[in-house]
């Protein structure tokens, strides 16, 4: 009914008509302002591979002589046709997502990727339909919204090119002219690979624990040779739980509180206290302690925020220890709002005010559970009889991943140091390993490799057995700078040993056959 002036409250906004006005072009722009840090927006990138059922995902940087040129993640999930694929390019785009699904807004492939990269191209196949393609560019897209189609036999091709991870179904995302790549200065490519490298396999290690932990998904990180193909470094990621402690920090614990929320009913979360001191990388390695404390929540397996107190108390840091971990419910409701880049959650004061209300079986409060965590902490710090194991250089390419992380897990590492890598070469008979001080390099005789891998194919992290006892022994050689008589002498006799030892295992082999 018409709209009639007058003194009373409108409960409704009245209106006269509605008009359509679609978004300006530079809307596009402000995609590429959305503030995701690389690490995220890589994350975000693979929960789409998630949600589409990927069991294998690679990130693949690509490198051409000392330059990198482009960035791909590749799974081999359901794939898109060309409808779906249209959906998943358009600004906007509406997309269902199912209650597990891990996307939230639709909006994280194209904020996340041209947040970092002036190119973005979407490739993808599934079992009944052919490769097709879509390229967005981020210049064009000011101007008119026009989406790229990408020619369908390079599709294939591409699809063609890493057919070890896709087979019948799959998707490539690829990001060119990446804004990060161009800052590289000439010589220092090695050294962003390993800092960018080693941030992306602690986050994704963080943040997506939960599924790195089951046997049929897995995440490599590769540096590829664009023009031979060549795998130039290849880094499978672990899981980090950063509740992966060995013994609790208190007996008892962890203990589950419920928490009476007004508007949402009773929310379960599960207190835990880290033993003090640990140098475990799921305690120290995983960025500030004070930062880490606090609030672990995930929503549907997927970490979304990993610590901080949401502004129900201040960090302090004799609460290192506490880490409490909240299963978002599934249902949508109003006290629990998930950030656009899944970096936090927003909460409203009822979680607070249900914190006062929560209790643990026992009827004990959070507040309790606070004063525990803290005396732990109080107490250790007043011991300081706890042996200190010296700082050492971190193990680097040529290691296995897992021993990789056993290693930093149990050594502190030196802040600032390039890690030591292992390489297999060409090198005399009566020469087991060699080392370069300046450059960080274990050099080992690829003569006796055969040796270490029992009839199995060799990969550039083979033979871990081996480069573990190097590690330990060779490790201070680096850290204590100029060799001396004695440190000389000892590898001499190693050398002796060793090659001794692989000759007799290698006539072993031969006298078996």
């Amino acid at each position: 009914m018409p709209y009639e002036s007058g003194p009373d409250w409108q409960f409704d906004v009245p209106t006269s008509g509605s008009k359509r006005l679609p978004p300006s072009a530079r809307y596009v722009e402000s995609l590429t302002h959305q503030g995701y840090g690389f690490e995220a927006a890589i994350a975000d990138l693979i929960d789409n591979s998630i949600d589409a059922g990927a069991q294998n995902v690679v990130v693949s940087f690509l490198r051409d002589d000392d330059r990198l040129v482009s960035l791909l993640i590749v799974d081999d999930g359901h794939g898109m046709n060309d409808e779906a694929l249209d959906v998943a390019m358009t600004v906007g785009g509406q997309q269902k997502y199912s209650a597990d699904a891990l996307g939230h807004f639709g909006a994280g492939l194209k904020a996340a990727s041209l947040s970092h990269a002036d190119a973005l191209t979407v490739i993808s196949r599934t079992k009944r339909s052919p490769s097709t393609g879509r390229r967005w560019l981020t210049s064009q897209a000011q101007n008119d919204f026009t989406c790229d189609i990408v020619e369908a036999r390079y599709c294939q091709d591409l699809i063609d090119r890493y057919d070890g991870v896709i087979g019948w179904h799959g998707t490539i995302v690829r990001w060119d002219e990446v804004r990060a790549f161009g800052t590289i200065t000439a010589g220092q490519t090695d050294r962003f690979l390993n800092e960018t490298i080693e941030r992306l396999e602690t986050h994704l290690g963080l943040y997506l624990h939960r599924f790195l932990d089951r046997d049929k998904f897995h995440i490599d990180i590769v540096v590829e040779d664009v023009r031979t193909r060549e795998e130039l470094d290849h880094r499978g990621v672990e899981g980090i739980n950063p509740f992966g402690y060995r013994i609790p920090g208190r007996a008892g614990f962890p203990r589950t509180y419920t928490v009476p929320i007004e508007g949402l009913g009773e929310l379960e979360m599960e207190a835990h206290i880290w033993p003090p001191k640990s140098p475990l990388v799921a305690f120290r390695g995983i960025g500030p302690l004070a930062e880490r404390q606090g609030f672990y929540v995930f929503r549907n397996d997927r970490l979304v925020q990993a610590g901080g107190w949401n502004g129900t108390r201040s960090g302090e840091t004799h609460h290192n220890l506490a880490r409490i971990a909240i299963n978002l419910p599934a249902q949508q409701n109003q006290v629990f709002s998930l950030t656009v880049k899944k970096d936090g959650v927003n909460v409203t004061p009822a979680f607070a005010r249900g914190l006062e209300q929560a209790r643990d079986a026992d009827g004990g409060t959070f507040v309790q559970y606070l004063g525990e965590a803290e005396k732990v902490y109080r107490d250790a710090a007043r011991r300081s009889t706890e042996v200190q194991r010296k700082e050492v250089i971190p193990p680097g390419k040529g290691v296995d991943p897992k021993l990789k992380r056993t290693l930093r897990d149990e050594l502190p590492a030196l802040e600032g140091e390039d890690p030591i890598t292992f390489r297999w070469e060409t090198m005399p008979a009566d020469v087991f390993f060699d080392i370069d001080r300046e450059d960080h390099v274990v050099r080992l005789n690829k003569e006796y490799r055969q040796v270490f891998n029992s009839g199995r194919r060799a990969g550039s992290n083979d033979a871990p057995v081996l480069k573990g006892m190097l590690y330990l022994i060779l490790e201070k050689n680096f850290r204590m700078g100029r060799s001396s008589a004695q440190r000389d002498d000892e590898m001499a006799l190693w050398n002796s040993v060793l090659v001794s030892a692989a000759r007799c295992e290698m006539t072993r082999g031969e006298d078996s056959q």
